[in-house]
């Protein structure tokens, strides 16, 4: 059996996106998901049902699965995945399999929007004023959990009494600055040896939980040296998407970055980064190509038509 690669999350954006990419470039894939009916499971050449990422047995039965397909690499597309299969990553390498997750530090740092603000703060990057209660920070304000995905429980503010009834709507919330301007997302892969391999920077024109439906590439190259600022910060060797906003004062703040691969990756991909088969390199041992990971300005995506236009 030829070598394929196991894909989880295959019920998200991510996840989808991913298969898709494997699929086009001709890669046997296999699909999971803890959900059974999963929209994406359809699309691998072979898919199963697995454990949730707490389960204890979850890396076991991803490991019997994988060896029994034939799959020589893991690509997790769920955040929650992280630390377990970090933790296994010498286990599955027995096994015949490779993942390449980032340390369990950064992934914590990436989780805890309290420890990325200050993790940011130290490293000199401009990111929002963070605390825990209105007065902390200048107003407007947005609340938001300290760990969470997607825009689930975060409210934006423009009174302190606004503030503490958000505070009451969910357990260890965070107050920041609420930023205006332009919001944009940075779908980057950091090389093993901490280097910033290549990104692309995309406006989120529109957004749905957290999800950017609609979007354009676009070139700033502070952008692109900052998402590699913070990325190194935060200590991160692998894929991630990185976001921030481009003020109304022009200044260049970033609010957030998630350790996998994004929901509007199919945008970056339409580009011409090929940052999902670099990532599968790297994942196998082989060096990231620089050359593989640039991109065209001006790519517009709407998912809701599932069109890309050039700009």
């Amino acid at each position: 059996m030829a070598d394929s690669v196991l894909v989880t999350g295959a019920g998200g954006a991510a996840g989808i996106s991913v298969l898709n990419a494997l699929l086009a470039a001709g890669v046997r894939t296999v699909a999971v998901d803890c959900d059974a009916m999963a929209a994406g499971l359809s699309l691998g050449h072979a898919s199963d049902v697995v454990p949730p990422a707490h389960d204890p047995k979850f890396v076991d039965v991803l490991a019997e699965l994988a060896v029994s397909q034939g799959a020589d690499a893991v690509v997790p597309t769920v955040a929650e995945e992280l630390i377990a299969l970090g933790a296994r990553a010498d286990d599955l390498a027995d096994s015949g399999v490779a993942v390449w997750v980032p340390s369990q530090r950064t992934v914590e740092r990436c989780s805890d929007k309290a420890l990325f603000a200050t993790t940011l703060g130290e490293a000199g990057i401009a990111t929002p004023a963070t605390g825990w209660v209105a007065s902390d920070v200048s107003g407007p304000w947005i609340v938001k959990p300290r760990s969470g995905r997607g825009s689930r429980d975060v409210y934006p503010c423009d009174s302190a009494e606004e503030v503490t009834w958000a505070l009451r709507r969910m357990p260890e919330p965070i107050v920041q600055t609420r930023l205006a301007g332009r919001e944009f997302t940075v779908d980057a892969l950091v090389d093993r040896d901490g280097r910033f391999a290549g990104g692309v920077p995309r406006w989120r024109l529109e957004t749905r939980g957290g999800i950017s439906t609609k979007g354009e590439t676009f070139a700033d190259d502070r952008v692109l040296i900052g998402a590699a600022a913070v990325l190194d910060a935060v200590g991160l060797r692998g894929v991630a998407c990185v976001q921030g906003f481009v003020t109304e004062d022009d200044d260049v703040v970033f609010v957030e970055c998630n350790p996998r691969f994004s929901g509007g990756l199919p945008l970056s991909l339409a580009a011409g980064a090929d940052l999902v088969g670099e990532y599968v390199r790297a994942v196998r041992g082989l060096p990231v190509r620089s050359s593989r990971l640039g991109y065209r300005p001006g790519v517009r995506m709407t998912r809701r038509f599932c069109e890309v236009f050039e700009g």
